[in-house]
């Protein structure tokens, strides 16, 4: 199971779907454990390890947190080696002045979208996989 590398093919086939919930970025020092939470993903780096989980989460631990948004998969099944697959998503998306967060899974791609901007972003996507 490697995944599509073709970007054409990725780009037309890819189909988005919006994830339900409201999810930001947390971080907590390297060494802080959190207990009772379902992070969509964790991340290690020197400073800090950063979550990504349902803002709801984030205000029942009391933690700060940054970037309301939503995510969107793309069902499409991408290669780690694909090449420019996310670039070519985040220019399209940039045209429209829109951030975006990638996150890829072994099987799909993920989007962060700034909250209020997801039915723009799903627009966009569609309009790629169109043309």
């Amino acid at each position: 199971m490697s995944g599509e590398t073709n970007l054409d093919e990725l780009i037309k086939s890819m189909s988005a779907v919006l994830v339900d919930g409201l999810y930001v970025f947390v971080t907590v020092q390297p060494d802080q454990p959190l207990p009772d939470i379902e992070p969509r993903m964790t991340f290690k780096e020197a400073e800090g390890t950063t979550y990504i989980l349902l803002k709801s989460e984030a205000e029942k631990l009391g933690l700060p947190y940054e970037f309301p948004c939503r995510m969107i998969t793309l069902n499409i099944h991408s290669s780690l080696e694909a090449v420019g697959f996310m670039a070519r998503i985040a220019t399209e998306l940039a045209k429209y002045d829109m951030g975006v967060n990638p996150v890829s899974g072994f099987f799909h791609d993920h989007l962060f979208v700034p909250d209020g901007r997801q039915e723009d972003a799903m627009n966009v996507l569609k309009a790629m996989s169109q043309r």
